[in-house]
């Protein structure tokens, strides 16, 4: 799994925190926090920042979305979630103010920024919501500068004008696209284990990339991979291109998955191009790092004179950054 390891994080219980210094608790008083959140599909990120920038915790819980706040049990989820990740942060210190981007988020989920607040024993006021990929393109480019082709469970291109306004290519959901994300390559990976078994039953046994995911799902029967495509969540589906890239170096196969999911992400970036001009492109996103061949793929697909740069998204800091400006506004006022 030498290159598929970025996509989730080591601990095998989805949760995780690091705090980087130790807070004042006698005669100084604790620093203005700020609490950044990247929500995704496969995994929901978290950073707490001080007003100087510096970042002095993070963490991960399971992936969440703003659409599941549609039903009782997916705002229960969410609910479930989030309580995990305030407890990890309160443990560290208390916030004074919060951005968070979420995937699927509309603008309309009006339950969330209380949830938060409430868990946070803050004011709504002071909870900023919005989506997730407009915090990943502000952690790679000012306004007007280029474009952010990201890669996690599902795939996105975006750029935000001089003028502020967000202009995007594809990011319409997994099971209308999304080509080149996690979900897309695990979809793709089935479709031709199962294709194949259809024309010679057994003939994943041969196969590293149909071993490999065979081996996540726990057996190879059809029963395990329709209940876990038709069960399980979008983030657990994508975290399946973990046994594909896994697989990659040993099986032609996963490795045309991969090759081709690098070309769709090339055609998100492509789309800007034809719609706003040339601009610097950067690629980012767990699922982006999954094999370098899905990085190479896409310069390959793109005109050479268009630069591209391959960066490790640090959404989550850049929101927690952010926050704690917000957070130093509060503060003075007190």
């Amino acid at each position: 799994m030498k290159h598929a390891q970025a996509f989730m994080p080591a601990s095998p219980a989805w949760l995780y925190t690091h705090a980087m210094i130790s807070f004042p608790t006698a005669n100084n008083a604790a620093p203005v926090l700020g609490l950044g959140i990247d929500a995704g599909g496969t995994q929901t990120r978290w950073a707490l920042a001080t007003v100087d920038g510096a970042i002095v915790a993070d963490g991960a819980v399971e992936g969440l979305s703003a659409l599941q706040m549609s039903s009782d049990a997916g705002r229960a989820a969410v609910h479930a979630t989030f309580t995990k990740l305030c407890r990890a942060v309160l443990a560290i210190g208390q916030p004074r103010a919060v951005v968070a981007g979420l995937t699927g988020f509309g603008g309309d989920d009006a339950a969330l920024a209380p949830m938060l607040a409430e868990l946070l024993a803050l004011d709504a006021s002071n909870v900023r919501l919005g989506n997730d990929i407009d915090i990943a393109y502000r952690d790679s480019f000012e306004p007007g500068q280029g474009y952010l082709v990201y890669a996690g469970t599902g795939s996105i291109a975006a750029w935000i004008d001089a003028d502020g306004v967000f202009h995007r290519a594809g990011g319409r959901g997994v099971l209308l696209d999304d080509g080149g994300g996690g979900y897309w390559i695990a979809r793709e990976a089935l479709r031709h284990i199962w294709r194949g078994e259809d024309e010679a039953p057994g003939s994943w046994q041969g196969s590293p990339m149909a071993q490999a995911v065979f081996a996540q799902l726990g057996g190879s029967d059809w029963s395990l991979s329709r209940a876990f495509m038709y069960g399980q969540d979008r983030g657990a589906i994508g975290r399946l291109a973990l046994a594909v890239a896994a697989s990659a170096d040993a099986d032609p196969l996963a490795l045309d998955i991969l090759q081709r999911a690098g070309q769709e992400l090339a055609r998100l970036a492509l789309a800007l191009t034809a719609r706003y001009g040339p601009r610097p492109v950067v690629l980012a996103g767990r699922a982006a790092q999954l094999h370098p061949a899905i990085a190479a793929a896409m310069r390959a697909a793109l005109p050479v004179s268009l630069t591209m740069e391959q960066k490790v998204a640090r959404s989550h800091e850049a929101a927690a950054k952010l926050a704690a400006r917000t957070a130093s506004l509060y503060a003075g006022k007190d």
